[in-house]
Order: structure tokens, then sequence, then C-alpha cells
């Protein structure tokens, strides 16, 4: 592969690789190919040394070739910003997250922010006590990895308005938690988003569905504005700004760009869905559930929105144009997903789908609902299922259920919950472990190329976007290790280079 450092200008030619991804079943043999490309859509393929190219040429030496890789669900303002905030994944307890606080430099607003513990493992429980006498008066944040729940002490609480006798929020509280903290100064949060897609098109990322909960339909523009072209976006809108995004004239699909673009970020944002969090999580122990979860019989998890509610919004949506994204991870919350869509005829996903009724798995395909999931979650959850979902009667993190019936999985990270890397994802779906463990639960393991068509938008054919991936080993023999680690030699976007190793 020759190296070269990422480029606007246009190539013509990808040379001599090896087709491994959609698209390769309309080959006759896997011998080297060579790709044409023109105004940013591939026009040709041929046997390599067939085709004449007609300007620049990127030299893939036999490697393996894939359409670009989506991630489907990013919240990512918070992921970009995770860089600047303490790691807490890899805490035992609240007495140890807190005494990791204590020496955290703040930022420049005046706060202290810790992200990605995992609480719902621990053996002791969060407390203001605790945090209090480890932080003082400095304003602390730490934010559960699933985002359902933020821990602050007294400081933060005053500063914020809210009250909580351990310092814990739940659900909207712990969302407004995150508004706040993610709302920096727009220049800061854009280089922190430029930096971070220049990361992901380094793991082959060409696309992405932004989750970030702002109005995102003026902060994407701005960006493109000022240079951004890293991959595609297709951005959501809350409920809270559902009736500005009608009032704005925002479709599902439509093209949002401003004038003065530059020519590399042109076409690469669309509007997306409106997105509705209907219930809580596993980590934060809310997700709605059909059974109580353990030691807690009272608790059978939280409808954030009613059921009449929700069919309200989505007819709302779907009269506007709008495609919906329902976060859904229990199963109570994915059967009442599942009867707003079939009484509003809305299009759309459910996200997450984490326990689904085994008579709730054909309603996806019938209805033809999305199943936009993130294998990697199987995996970071496995312990937490044994202790909060072992006394659940549904089926935990289908995969291969879900295609057997028919319905379109989509994969993603939700980022930064999981690392924003489609090979980790691809790599969860197909071994179904990532540790010295068996396979968790391997019959819902999908092959490989279930997973990587689960991973893109395009097939690698002539009139297809030349939005592209150029492999160090073939996906098709890779180990589930050597997939979460695959090299990627270059990502093309529309037929520029994004990034090369």
């Amino acid at each position: 592969m020759r190296e070269n450092s990422p480029s606007s200008e246009p190539i013509a030619m990808i040379r001599a690789v090896r087709i491994a991804g959609p698209g390769r079943e309309f080959l006759l043999d896997d011998e080297p190919v060579d790709i044409e490309i023109a105004e940013g859509r591939i026009v040709d393929i041929a046997p390599t040394g067939r085709l004449r190219p007609q300007g620049a040429v990127l030299d893939g030496d036999g490697a393996w070739l894939v359409p670009g890789l989506w991630d489907n669900h990013v919240h990512t303002v918070q992921w970009a910003l995770a860089a600047e905030r303490e790691p807490l994944g890899t805490v035992g307890s609240a007495a140890e997250a807190a005494r990791r606080m204590t020496h955290v430099a703040t930022l420049a607003d005046g706060r202290r922010v810790g992200a990605g513990y995992r609480d719902a493992l621990w053996s002791d429980l969060p407390d203001l006590v605790t945090l209090d006498a480890a932080t003082g008066d400095v304003p602390t944040y730490l934010i559960n990895a699933d985002v359902h729940s933020v821990w602050i002490n007294s400081a933060a609480l005053r500063r914020e308005g809210f009250r909580s006798p351990d310092g814990v929020l739940r659900e909207e509280d712990a969302f407004e938690i995150s508004r706040r903290l993610n709302a920096v100064d727009p220049a800061h949060s854009d280089r922190a988003v430029q930096e971070a897609g220049e990361q992901a098109a380094a793991r082959g990322i060409t696309g992405l569905v932004d989750f970030d909960m702002a109005w995102n339909a003026e902060a994407w523009p701005r960006r493109i504005a000022a240079g951004f072209a890293a991959h595609r976006v297709e951005f959501a809108v809350y409920s809270f700004d559902l009736d500005r995004a009608i009032a704005a004239g925002l479709r599902t699909g439509d093209l949002l760009e401003s004038e003065d673009a530059p020519t590399a970020g042109r076409g690469l944002v669309r509007v997306g869905p409106l997105k509705i969090i209907s219930d809580g999580s596993l980590g934060t122990r809310t997700a709605a559930c059909s059974h109580a979860y353990p030691g807690d019989p009272e608790n059978f998890g939280v409808l954030n929105v009613p059921r009449d509610a929700l069919i309200e919004a989505l007819v709302t949506a779907t009269g506007a144009g709008l495609g919906v994204a329902v976060h859904a991870i229990g199963d109570r919350a994915t059967t009442s997903a599942l009867d707003a869509f079939t009484v509003s005829g809305a299009t759309g996903s459910i996200e997450h789908a984490q326990l689904i009724r085994h008579a709730d798995l054909a309603r996806f395909a019938r209805l033809g609902v999305i199943a936009s999931v993130q294998p990697q979650h199987a995996l970071d959850d496995r312990d937490l299922v044994g202790r909060h979902w072992a006394e659940q009667t549904a089926i935990g993190y289908p995969l291969a259920s879900l295609l057997a019936v028919g319905a379109e999985l989509r994969f993603g990270s939700d980022a930064p919950v999981a690392e924003l890397d489609p090979w980790q994802a691809i790599s969860a779906a197909v071994s179904r472990t990532d540790d010295d463990r068996e396979p968790w639960h391997p019959e819902e393991r999908v092959s490989i190329d279930q997973a990587l068509q689960a991973s893109v938008r395009t097939s690698i054919r002539p009139g297809e976007p030349a939005d592209l991936v150029l492999c160090g080993l073939d996906p098709q023999t890779a180990t589930g290790s050597q997939l979460r680690g695959m090299p990627v030699h270059a990502t093309v976007l529309a037929g520029r280079t994004t990034h090369t190793a």
C-alpha cells in the first residue's frame, strides 16, 4: 500500500483490489480488479490492467475492498468530548470512582467530569457523602456509561439547581445534565467533532447517524462550511425540537447544507429521524421489562413515553415527513414501540432492541421496522444480564433471530457508550466474544456477509457511490480478534481519500 496523506483531491481509480464485501457476488472470481471512479461514483470494474486511468490512482496492491462503513447510532458531541473527560470504565466501586475524581483537572467552565462508570455490578452504592468527601466544593460530575444516570456532588447539585439524596439523577434529569455539559462553545465542540471525524475515517467510517441532543440542523451546516468533510451524516431531531423541525420544513432524507459549503463537504449532510427515548437502560435498571429487577420487586423499569403519547408523536412525525427512531431496550418498551408503529404507519427504526419477546420478532419484518443494534453491547453487558435480567423470558440481544424472520439489521456503537469502531461491532456480531470466554449465546451469531451488510449502505458495483474501505486483511477469512483490529489502509468518500495509512 502506497503511503499518502488524506486529500480532498478526487481519485480516478483504485488499482488491484479484491472485493470482499457486498458486490463480490457479481464477480466470477476473486482475482484483483481495478475500480474506475468519476464524479464521486463507481463507473466501471474490470480485471487489473484492463482500464486506463484518467487521473490520480490509489494502489491497492492486492488488498481487500469493502463498501464504506456506517455507524448508525452515535452521540457525536458527547463522543467527541469524551477525550476531555476522566475515563471511569475500569473502576470497580463507588469508593474507587470518587477517589479517582479527587485529582481530576477542572475544565475551563470550572467543572470536573468523568464518564463511563458501570455501577450495576458494584458492591457499594453511589452516595453523596462519599463523593463530597472526595471532591469538596468543586462541581463534579460522573456520567454512567449508558448516559441514563449521572452521579454528581453537592456543589454540582447547587450549580445545576437539582436535588437528590444520593447525588444520582436518572433519565430525563440525567439527560439534561449531559446536554448542559455538552453545550460548550461551538468552536470548541466543532474542533472536537473534526478530530473525532478523522479518527472515525481511520477505521473505515464513511457515514454515521448523529443522535446528539441538540439542534443539529444548525450545527452540521456550520461544521461543513468550516471544512468538515470526513464522512456523511444523518442527524436526528428530538421531541423537544419537533415543532421547530416541522416549522423549518425538515423532512427525513432531505439534503441540508450551506451555500458556501466547500466542494468536499457538499452532499454530506441529510435530515435524519425524530428520536424518541421510550424507556431507560439496563445499566441504570430502568429499561422497561416484563419481570422485575432482582431485589427490587416493584421495579419493572420505566416507560418514559406512555403508549398513547408515543403513538401521537409517531403520527405527528409521519404527517410531517419525518421517519422515527424509537429507543427501546426492555421487552415492554419494544412491544409498545411496535404497537405505535402499527397504529401510526410510521417508518423507521427501533434503537437498541436489547430484549425482545419471541412474538415480537416477526413484527419487525412485517412492519418494515429496522432493528438498529449495537453488537458490542451484548459483550459489554453479558455480566449485567446474568445479574439483572436472569428472570426475563424474552430474547436478549438477538441478531440471528431477527435475521431469521426477515428483519433488517443496522449496526452501530452508541458511542461513547462503546467505542466508535465498525470493526468492533462486526467482530462482536460474528464471534459473540471479545475475551477468553466462550461465545455468549452463540446461536445469535451472524455470518461475516450478514455483518458487513448491516454495516454498509452501498455495494461495490457501477453506479454506486464511491464510498470504499481498503482493508489489510480479508474479512471473509479473518478471526474475531483480527476483525476487531482490522488494518484500514485507506478510506474513500465520494471518490476522495479521507484516510490513508
